[in-house]
């Protein structure tokens, strides 16, 4: 089987290619070229939005299956309809599990539960990403698959509720201080954390299936926690004691300006979700999501603690929770 990696070096699409690799498909992974690629995968440099170089690169090459990993506006899959449409038997676009229903109307999350989020421009362009290539395939047969990925990370990249611009590790610092640290809303909201290698298992299970044509799947874990369950799983795996902050949403996002947490609280991680996976399981039965978040959770805390290039300082993000946390005691203490 010949597969095609759009992408091909992030957190999701790199432990696809492994496993495509692992299971010796023919993989090519058409990119910028700007990281390294594990042995076996075929390099393909070029920025998929210059078109012309594309096609030359590509010549007469066709593919069982081409996998978008980094399409986020309708403009990017109109292109990849034009280059494909007569190159692939599959063509496999990765959505957010963030376009569903926002405010949700239940906490069970499946395949059918309707798409609309009105607090985040990057669902709404996800969602008409979806439009758009169910349309060519219901009126011109383009074999098309949605894959809606929730919250998913691997051991260079931690996940949190609430950070700044350079990512996770302000946070963790901030943890392993034992310095205060903001969690969104009163942290008993459920999540969904999907470690990527268990992802990689569903999503090329769904390769190459014919099953899997004209329909859409989340891949998720069926582990569901609440925010300060992750939380303390991260401070225990530190060997530190949490000293959480709880702070409503709403507030975040009125005081966070520049972090856009009306999109990424109030549009996903502040709503309870936990994802019905029977549909994937019927399709990909060996589907089964082994790493539970304690054991991912040390393995990212492993490898981010001895890779200092991991370690990225944010002092504007610390001193805003300082003014944030400060503000809320005052608020209290006028009370009091």
């Amino acid at each position: 089987m010949k597969a095609l990696i759009i992408g091909g070096t992030g957190t999701i699409s790199s432990a696809v290619v492994r496993l495509l690799l692992e299971r010796n498909w023919e993989t090519y992974v058409l990119n910028r070229g700007n990281s390294p690629l594990p042995e076996g995968a075929v390099p393909i440099v070029a920025d998929i939005n210059d078109e012309q170089t594309v096609l030359e690169k590509l010549g007469g090459m066709t593919f069982d299956v081409v996998c978008e990993f980094i399409g986020f506006v309708p403009a990017h899959v109109e292109r990849d309809y034009r280059l494909f449409k007569d190159r692939t038997n599959q063509y496999i676009f990765i959505s957010s599990a963030s376009a569903y229903h926002k405010p949700v109307r239940s906490y069970l999350i499946s395949e059918g539960t309707t798409l609309a989020n009105p607090h985040w421009q990057y669902s709404r362009d996800k969602i008409a990403c979806e439009e758009f290539l169910m349309k060519k395939y219901r009126e011109n047969g383009f074999p098309v698959t949605i894959v809606r990925p929730s919250h998913t990370y691997n051991e260079k990249n931690i996940p949190l509720g609430v950070h700044g611009k350079n990512g996770f590790w302000q946070v963790i610092k901030r943890i392993r201080e034992e310095k205060p640290v903001i969690i969104h809303g009163d942290g008993t909201s459920l999540w969904t954390l999907t470690f990527n290698t268990d992802f990689a298992v569903g999503f090329v299970g769904l390769m190459g299936n014919p099953h899997a044509i004209g329909e859409a799947f989340h891949i998720t874990s069926d582990e569901s926690l609440t925010w300060n369950q992750i939380y303390e799983t991260l401070a225990q795996a530190l060997g530190v004691k949490l000293k959480p902050v709880h702070v409503a949403s709403e507030f975040l996002s009125a005081v966070g300006s520049g972090y856009d947490f009306e999109g990424s609280l109030t549009g996903d991680k502040a709503a309870s979700v936990v994802f019905d996976n029977s549909k994937l399981k019927r399709i990909v039965p060996e589907f089964n999501a082994t790493v539970s978040f304690a054991e991912g959770a040390r393995i990212a805390l492993d490898h981010v603690l001895s890779h200092p290039e991991c370690q990225k300082d944010d002092s504007e993000f610390d001193a805003w929770c300082d003014k944030v946390i400060a503000a809320l005691e005052k608020a209290k203490s006028e009370f009091l």
